[in-house]
């Protein structure tokens, strides 16, 4: 057996090209494991600054009695904070929504405080915000052109 493989080691058989041949077959799969790995990390990002989005708009929200009223600053808040979401991927802050309720748990209408007062209890105002973004991957395959929507969520206590 073994002078076979000094026979086959001395009758020229070469192995010169080999590497050049691995690599040009891996080169493509490589390429594309980069590519997944960026659209992963973009994705990621997007979801990230959604998720600021609210969280900046719910506090300022809670900031003051009276941010809460004023919708348009608690979605100018949410928008700052994500200024690299643009164009068709951009941010959209929805209207809050408000909860109230006393601080033993019992809930109640937010203009309506007698009941908590009336029990001696504090009443605790509630906002929520939610905000999402659609995500368009930047390589689509031909046929198939998924979109995402991310979507974020943030609940703050208003201040009394």
């Amino acid at each position: 057996m073994m002078k076979f493989f000094k026979a086959m080691s001395c009758c020229g058989v070469r192995e010169e090209g080999s590497a050049l041949v691995e690599l040009t077959l891996s080169l493509p799969f490589l390429c594309l494991m980069l590519l997944g790995a960026a659209e992963f990390a973009r994705l990621a990002y997007a979801s990230i600054e959604v998720a600021n989005a609210a969280h900046a708009a719910a506090v300022y929200a809670s900031s003051t009695p009276t941010a809460l009223a004023d919708t348009a600053g608690i979605k100018k808040a949410g928008g700052t904070d994500s200024p690299n979401l643009v164009g068709s991927n951009a941010i959209t802050v929805n209207d809050p929504t408000t909860v109230c309720e006393c601080s033993d748990g019992t809930s109640v209408v937010c203009t309506n405080n007698t009941t908590c007062s009336g029990n001696g209890l504090p009443m605790v105002t509630t906002v929520t915000v939610t905000t999402q973004s659609t995500f368009s991957p930047m390589v689509s395959l031909p046929g198939w052109n998924p979109t995402l929507t991310l979507k974020g969520k943030s609940s703050q206590v208003v201040s009394n």
